[in-house]
């Protein structure tokens, strides 16, 4: 009889564990990467907190690292989605890089924020991951938003037509991916894109895409150029439009 409730009272517990496991972990779990090899945004502290939220809202786990030594196969296996926030540079080396890829082919999600396309620009499989990389961008202005395609979590209340103040960029042409959905773009008769850093000239892109996302590599990533000032991360529109990113990013869902 001891036996019996012993082995029922593991059981329970284990059962009990293992409720209390997934209900810390919520929905999913994504991984916050910030990792910089070049110019540091003073916006990262304000996009960790505003994420740390969502979660909180949402109910899903987010880790916060800076360390690229959690790109290998092991760490990445509690995730269903990576996030850069404001990364630059060259942040993961050629093991690291490999597991990042191994972990998108397993049907696994991106979601880039702002200056991730300003990150890796010699990582061929990235460009096209993220979609585009940064060539210029003028001084912060005030344009206008619109919205392209409002079929996409996170869009069910941005306006058809916002004005917003951001760091614009410009990306290079053609873009690295030819499958990109857009979800948002700028308006570059309502600012002056014009722009030269010595030899790197920006006159805008005609068609100006600020916001996109696809199906890659057998995984899934979202891309949203806006988030440079830190008080976008206090903008309830922008915090519908990132959570849409990183649920369908991390679950497939939503469309």
């Amino acid at each position: 009889m001891k036996q019996v409730f012993a082995r029922n009272m593991m059981l329970f517990l284990m059962t009990f564990a293992f409720s209390i496991s997934s209900f810390a972990q919520g929905q999913f779990r994504v991984l916050l990467f910030s990792k910089t090899d070049g110019f540091h945004h003073e916006s990262i502290n304000e996009g960790v907190t505003a994420i740390k939220k969502l979660a909180e809202r949402h109910t899903f786990s987010v880790d916060w690292q800076e360390n690229a030594s959690v790109f290998n196969d092991k760490a990445l296996e509690r995730y269903q989605a990576v996030i850069f926030l404001n990364t630059t540079g060259n942040i993961l080396n050629d093991e690291q890089q490999a597991a990042f890829e191994k972990f998108i082919k397993a049907g696994k999600g991106f979601v880039g924020i702002h200056s991730a396309t300003d990150t890796e620009y010699d990582w061929p499989w990235y460009g096209k991951l993220v979609g585009n990389y940064f060539k210029i961008h003028p001084q912060q202005q005030t344009a206008y938003l619109k919205v392209e395609d409002s079929n996409f979590p996170g869009m069910e209340r941005f306006p058809k037509k916002l004005l917003w103040t951001d760091e614009w960029y410009e990306f290079k042409t053609p873009s690295p991916a030819n499958d990109l959905k857009v979800l948002v773009s700028i308006d570059e008769k309502s600012y002056n894109p014009n722009t030269k850093w010595g030899d790197n000239e920006g006159k805008g892109m005609g068609f100006h895409p600020i916001s996109w996302y696809h199906n890659y590599d057998g995984g899934r990533a979202f891309y949203t150029a806006l988030g440079h000032i830190p008080l976008v991360y206090s903008d309830q529109t922008f915090l519908d439009h990132l959570y849409g990113g990183i649920y369908w990013a991390a679950t497939g869902k939503g469309l």
